[in-house]
């Protein structure tokens, strides 16, 4: 059922409460497929992308011909395009998803009570998901893929800048999903770009599980506000990496820069380092030189000025920043105990690192830093769903309510208790 731009309020309220609730009977019977068929969905669709190559390209054709007009960056613009070698990526991620072990049904725990009553604790699909993204489409095939494959119908609203391709893609694997015998409406693309369209989907918790929105931190705040039902979200990445006294200096200046340069427009980049003031003056000048032939602008308090002249001044503002770019705030700290206040003030509680060589550091580090994801001597780029192996993943979650950090299979899943009698009534 597609919608016209100028559609009446009444007719957009309308197509979403229609939407939302296939999406619900679709789940009820997504619930119960068995794992060899969502699989063969996956390998089927797989071949289906590969196959509709040149369809795809000539529909992503009209949305790269229409980014300018929407003022998209070279870069957004880069993200959007799909070539022979995004698609077979697509592609593989989907067979990749197929080798992963499929939560629904898994006993998480389980117990025999006194009185012969056996209680399982069985993991179960979430339900629907409205999972409101932006820009690059072949996030529409992994968030398809890993919502069906966790047992969940998804509702799927891309970025207006992407609606052919996006468009295009979903047909393909309801199409498949109708080959294979899986619930078509089980995958659902949003096919208006109207904003109201949103706003409506945000109030049918009725029908709605969840909602999950991944892009700018404006979307999510929006999503956050207007919900009715749990949000999964992060909502920006001021990442920090910390040099410990102890640190091995070599090891601590190869992962600021490979947590800072490696992707600089990513929630798990480096946007803060903090340095011990007894290890200062031997490695701020180095890890400077090390950032700055990559680019990067040094944005520091007094101390790390005096070290490194070319540093701008830090602003209160700059140590809570998500730059999303080629600046890093750097700040001097005289203990183990500033750094953890520091990060715990200014961060976002998504990924935060310590580079040392003392384990008791380390220890109260990872137990005192509020964070999704807390690395020891290690980039904080590895908080991704692939590197922490769990396949694909749905996004990154800095909530403690029910899901953080990485979001795959299992994220997207409750669970129910099952008991199991043989004529007990209670006394």
């Amino acid at each position: 059922m597609a919608i016209a731009e100028t559609a009446t309020t009444s007719a957009l309220s309308d197509y979403c409460l229609d939407v939302a609730r296939r999406a619900q009977a679709a789940s009820a019977e997504l619930a119960v497929v068995p794992s060899a068929l969502k699989n063969a969905w996956l390998r089927r669709s797989a071949v289906a992308l590969r196959e509709r190559f040149a369809d795809i390209q000539s529909a992503n054709a009209l949305d790269l011909a229409a980014a300018p007009g929407y003022g998209l960056t070279d870069a957004a613009i880069d993200r959007l395009k799909l070539t022979q070698k995004t698609v077979d990526g697509m592609a593989r991620a989907l067979e990749e998803i197929t080798a992963l072990a499929d939560p629904i049904g898994e006993t998480i725990e389980g117990s025999v009570r006194p009185n012969g009553l056996e209680i399982r604790k069985v993991r179960v699909p979430l339900g629907v998901v409205f999972f409101i993204y932006e820009s690059r489409p072949n996030v529409t095939v992994d968030a398809a893929a890993i919502c069906v494959k966790s047992g969940n119908a998804v509702i799927l609203r891309g970025g207006k800048e992407a609606l052919h391709s996006n468009t295009l893609l979903a047909e393909i694997l309801a199409a498949t999903a109708r080959e294979i015998g899986i619930p078509a409406d089980a995958v659902q693309l949003v096919n208006t770009t109207d904003r109201d369209a949103v706003g409506y989907f945000l109030k049918l918790d009725k029908y709605v599980s969840v909602a999950i929105p991944r892009g700018g931190e404006s979307l999510i705040r929006r999503v956050a506000a207007e919900a009715r039902m749990p949000v999964i979200k992060h909502f920006d990445g001021n990442c920090h990496v910390y040099v410990d006294v102890t640190a091995d200096l070599e090891m601590a200046e190869t992962i600021t820069v490979n947590s800072k340069c490696h992707r600089l427009g990513v929630c798990n980049a480096a946007e803060s380092l903090l340095v011990h003031r007894d290890v200062a003056t031997k490695f701020l000048p180095q890890v400077a030189a090390a950032l700055t032939a990559q680019g990067i602008e040094l944005r520091g308090c007094p101390a790390t000025r005096k070290l490194v002249p070319t540093a701008k001044e830090a602003t209160e503002a700059d140590f809570a920043a998500e730059y999303l770019g080629p600046i890093i705030s750097v700040k001097v700290v005289d203990s183990l105990d500033e750094a953890i206040v520091h990060v715990n003030q200014y961060g976002s509680h998504h990924t935060d690192a310590i580079v040392t060589g003392d384990l008791a550091a380390a220890r109260e580090f990872t137990a005192r830093v509020d964070s999704a994801a807390v690395m020891v001597n290690a980039s904080t780029r590895f908080n991704d769903g692939g590197e922490f192996g769990l396949g694909a993943e749905i996004g990154i979650s800095t909530d403690k309510f029910h899901a953080r950090g990485p979001c795959g299979l299992k994220e997207l899943t409750s669970y129910k208790y099952v008991v199991y009698g043989t004529g007990q009534v209670r006394q």
